[in-house]
């Protein structure tokens, strides 16, 4: 099999009746097979994939992300895998596209096409919006700053970018979005898949991260390729301010650091972090989200609790440190106000 496009699904029926018929539609291509892993579902999603002609995986429980798709991607046997959200909806040669470039390409382990707004193509297609914008969780390509905040070209913290053909170029990136995410099948078992403990949120950026740790040479290590392009609807399992969410990406992006960061950095902008996470705590407070700053104390508390079941193997790996954005954006968003 060339390529295995797995789906993973939790009570998301209403996605997979709204998004699935796009995937089936433009994923016609030989030696290509779209799979739904369902993650423990107890709605009608099963039913309804049961009309769909497509291979099903039942998983016995929610899983969550991480370790769902790593049960799911186990029992596929293909050259390429791509983690797909239920809630994207793709367009033709999405898939074509990029495989042709990792075919070309055989030091690139990962991928993602250009990731836009389902929400704004459809305020577009109805003459509420003149441009379409970029998604959240994607955008243009991942990239990391220097204190391990996740950001993306096109999406600068809050701030996001109308799609204006400004990142219409092959680029490599640092990370790529869960969302869809196209990697080689022997790279993503090499490195053990997503880290299970993580559950949730960010586990594919610390996957891209030890993808740059393990490789070689100077050549890209992850690209975005914008002739391939996704609507991503977002936020479709929890809402971008659900206190859930908080702990999980404030917990999860900490394990990366700790994971991911050689020791003689890993120190310093741990302490640096340790200030910034309870600011973002205070202005959590200070705008009535107490259940955001519960979130972030439980995080960090989590963080220590677990860290010691994970070994730090970076400490001669600068590949990655390497790659991070020498900037701070929330000292470029909230001081400078710079938005991109």
């Amino acid at each position: 099999m060339k390529c295995s496009v797995v789906i993973l699904n939790w009570n998301g029926e209403a996605m997979l009746r709204q998004y699935l018929p796009s995937v089936l539609t433009h994923t016609q291509l030989p030696e290509v097979e779209v799979v739904v892993a369902d993650n423990g579902s107890t709605d009608g999603s099963l039913e309804y994939l049961q009309t769909q002609g497509i291979r099903i995986i039942v998983l016995d429980q929610n899983y969550g992300f991480a370790e769902g798709y790593n049960r799911a991607i186990a029992q596929v046997d293909s050259e390429y895998v791509v983690l797909l959200n239920s809630d994207v909806e793709v367009t033709p040669h999405w898939l074509d596209t990029m495989l042709e470039y990792m075919d070309a390409h055989s030091d690139v382990m990962a991928a993602q096409p250009k990731v836009l707004s389902w929400t704004s193509k459809q305020e577009f297609e109805t003459g509420k919006r003149e441009v379409i914008c970029f998604e959240h969780a994607g955008a243009a390509g991942g990239m990391m700053d220097i204190l391990g905040y996740p950001y993306c070209r096109g999406r600068l913290m809050t701030h996001i970018e109308e799609d204006r053909g400004q990142y219409d170029k092959v680029q490599p990136i640092f990370w790529a979005t869960g969302a869809c995410l196209l990697t080689r099948m022997r790279i993503y078992k090499e490195l053990g898949g997503l880290d299970a403990g993580f559950f949730a949120h960010q586990e594919e950026i610390d996957l891209c991260w030890r993808m740059h740790n393990h490789a070689s040479g100077e050549e890209p290590t992850i690209v975005t390729i914008p002739q391939a392009t996704v609507y991503h609807l977002g936020g479709g399992t929890l809402g971008y301010e659900n206190p859930r969410k908080t702990f999980l990406n404030f917990r999860n992006n900490l394990l990366m650091l700790h994971k991911n960061l050689p020791s003689r950095h890993r120190w310093w902008i741990m302490w640096v972090r340790f200030g910034m996470d309870y600011l973002a705590a205070l202005q959590m407070l200070l705008t009535g989200q107490k259940e955001n700053v519960k979130a972030v104390v439980k995080a960090r508390r989590a963080y220590h609790k677990v860290k010691k079941e994970y070994t730090t193997t970076c400490d001669n790996k600068m590949r990655g440190f390497q790659l991070l954005a020498r900037r701070s954006i929330v000292w470029d968003f909230y001081v400078r106000k710079k938005r991109v």
